[in-house]
């Protein structure tokens, strides 16, 4: 007879006591996870996360009580749970888990890691410690009413990475700062003017005229007399946003008139811009406030934030928040900046104001504060019963783990509608590695198109080998029979060369490079393609991806052969994320399925559930990312109607992760 410890057999309620688990990530789902684990019976538990707890976490992660703000998430985590059950062993590390100290050794230590995490950058790095370590991960995530969970096991299962993920879409510089067509475009322009004028200066996003936008062709010598610009502080001068503005001690009136009337007429000279688009209206300050309707405020009734202003209310709201501001700035003292939050109602206050007056110049419908706020923070609410149900999945799959019925594991989706076998949770079969993977094959290889003559050493670190790759600490040596090394991770070493372009190197079309990460345990291997034919603002392409098309529909024949266990949800589910470090909050930006270009910062899949409740019929799409909604070239495909499961009306455009 069985011999139960609880409800579980002695033998498992024996491993759980002495099994040492790590926990990465202490919020929506690592709150949910930490007590879930310690009420299972696990004994030694190890959690770590950067973050610190805010006021907007209280609703969902529940192991925080208000007098907590400011303080360490892992740290009150781990007294929280330790009521529950106060013989548990847990150790709180207040730190980011990519810091070197965190090395293939340590993650060594543990019989188990699950990630409930918020970001990419975090995730790669888990998954390729995990890989190096042979340790079990487990992967998780959540959006809205949506979730997943799967099971990642070195040469057993797909890794995090094995699926590419589609790099995010970005806007042309001169759609944001010319020829806005659409709400988010101004609200990208509004949140890169904060940045300009009271954050920190990005020459990536300058919001004056682009002078220099091939559409226009333009000679300003020939029509700069056109533009009638204020006579003052507030006309045209080619200085930096933030030096014009603290020249005038950020007077709201003119920043408004140079913002919103010069600049717009400086814009109406570039003549072809308009000749096939409807050409923005210049507003100016004393107009407006001499033919101001009190009435005009508001359009609309309900809640405050769902109302939207009329244009001199926007006007009102952009004065109020630049004076705001512009205190907050001076209290911090000379050389100071701020730093947009969402949650902060000055910084909210100027970008709804900002954003809704370039709206209405360039003959858009103005939105409410709570719509620009959703776009601008990439936001919906979190739900804290699905943080629950998947934190609860991750246990049970992790007592699959620690039973050794690994080949039991499943990938599951948290659907937010039944679909037609009434199953709100898909299991799914976990894929096997893919042999192209660029992080977990037996050679890890690459091929990259960019132009040797115009990319840095810089670029090919930051932009291609730790942003695009995923790595930390890179060290690049060319294969070039002497072993040159191009770049180190030892500080001070070869930073001579970051200004230097590959061609300098000897670098052409066809070298190799070997790159390592040696706290990751990990080689790449790049070979460099040469082109001088890459799209304008595209810096270099990874050859053979293509994350953003569908894979073609399957035939009837292989629809069969892929079912298993009698249904169709075979696929493995992608937990991509952007990549802000692992202390960022829950919030994470997503990429549309549409073909319109996009900013980075704003996201938008209209239709998160589709990742998990499938498609009406038996072809594969695009699997929406339950963390992030960023879709992957997979998806689960269930009941041929389970698409019955996604919301056909759900306009949301962003979404909020835990």
């Amino acid at each position: 007879m069985v011999q139960l410890v609880g409800s579980l057999r002695k033998e498992l309620a024996d491993s759980l006591s002495t099994s040492k688990v790590l926990v990465v990530g202490a919020g929506g789902i690592g709150c949910e996870l930490l007590k879930n684990l310690v009420l299972t019976g696990f004994k030694n538990i190890d959690a770590i996360d950067l973050d610190t707890i805010d006021v907007s976490n209280l609703n969902r992660q529940f192991l925080f009580q208000k007098k907590h703000v400011g303080k360490s998430k892992a740290q009150v985590a781990k007294e929280s749970a330790l009521l529950f059950c106060p013989s548990a062993n847990i150790t709180a590390y207040h730190d980011s888990i990519m810091n070197p100290d965190y090395n293939v050794e340590f993650f060594r230590n543990y019989a188990l890691v699950m990630n409930a995490l918020d970001n990419r950058a975090a995730r790669n790095h888990v998954n390729r410690m995990c890989l190096a370590a042979d340790i079990p991960l487990i992967e998780s995530g959540t959006a809205g009413y949506l979730g997943q969970v799967s099971v990642i096991k070195k040469g057993l299962t797909e890794c995090y990475e094995c699926q590419p993920k589609p790099t995010q879409k970005t806007f042309p510089g001169c759609t944001i700062r010319n020829t806005p067509s659409e709400p988010i475009h101004c609200i990208v322009w509004a949140k890169y003017l904060f940045n300009q004028l009271f954050g920190e200066e990005d020459a990536d996003q300058e919001v004056s005229p682009d002078t220099a936008d091939p559409e226009a062709e333009w000679n300003p010598e020939d029509t700069a007399a056109r533009a009638t610009a204020s006579e003052k502080d507030g006309d045209i001068k080619r200085v930096s946003t933030k030096d014009w503005a603290r020249s005038t001690g950020y007077d709201p009136v003119k920043l408004f008139n140079k913002l919103f009337k010069d600049d717009i007429m400086y814009l109406l000279t570039m003549d072809k811009l308009w000749k096939k688009r409807k050409a923005p209206i210049p507003l100016d300050w004393q107009q407006l406030a001499n033919s101001a309707c009190p009435k005009e405020d508001t359009a609309g009734s309900g809640l405050k934030d769902q109302q939207v202003l009329g244009v001199w209310g926007q006007c009102q709201l952009f004065q109020h928040s630049v004076e705001t501001l512009r205190s907050q700035l001076q209290e911090k003292g000379e050389g100071a900046e701020l730093v947009w939050d969402k949650d902060d109602p000055p910084a909210m206050d100027f970008v709804t104001s900002a954003a809704n007056l370039r709206m209405h110049i360039f003959s858009m419908n103005m939105k409410s504060r709570f719509d620009v706020k959703s776009m601008a923070g990439n936001i919906i609410p979190a739900i804290a019963t699905t943080n629950a149900v998947i934190a609860g999945l991750i246990v049970l799959e992790g007592l699959k783990i620690l039973s050794g019925q690994i080949e039991s594991c499943r990938t599951i989706f948290l659907n937010k509608c039944p679909n037609l076998r009434k199953k709100l949770l898909v299991p799914c079969i976990l894929d096997p590695p893919s042999a192209n993977c660029y992080v977990c094959a037996s050679k890890p290889e690459v091929t990259v198109k960019l132009n040797v003559q115009k990319t840095m050493v810089l670029t090919l670190q930051d932009r291609i080998l730790k942003e695009r790759f995923g790595m930390v600490a890179p060290d690049v040596q060319i294969e070039d029979g002497k072993g040159t090394i191009l770049i180190s991770s030892e500080e001070g070493e070869t930073e001579a060369n970051n200004s230097k372009f590959l061609s300098d190197f000897g670098i052409r079309n066809g070298s190799r490079l070997q790159a390592d990460d040696f706290l990751q345990d990990y080689t790449l291997l790049v070979n460099v393609l040469h082109t001088e034919d890459l799209e304008r603002d595209v810096e270099f392409e990874v050859v053979g991806e293509a994350p953003d098309k569908a894979p073609p529909p399957q035939t009837p024949q292989e629809e069969v052969n892929s079912i298993t266990n009698g249904n169709k949800d075979t696929a493995k589910p992608s937990t991509s994320s952007k990549a802000p470090p692992a202390a960022d909050d829950d919030l994470m930006i997503i990429d549309s399925d549409d073909d319109d270009d996009e900013e980075k910062e704003a996201a938008a899949s209209s239709d998160p559930a589709a990742g998990a409740a499938g498609a009406a019929g038996a072809t594969k799409r695009k699997h929406s990312d339950a963390e992030t909604g960023e879709t992957s070239t997979k998806r689960a495909r269930t009941d041929r109607a389970a698409g019955d499961g996604a919301d056909e009306d759900d306009e949301e455009d962003v979404i909020e992760l835990d």
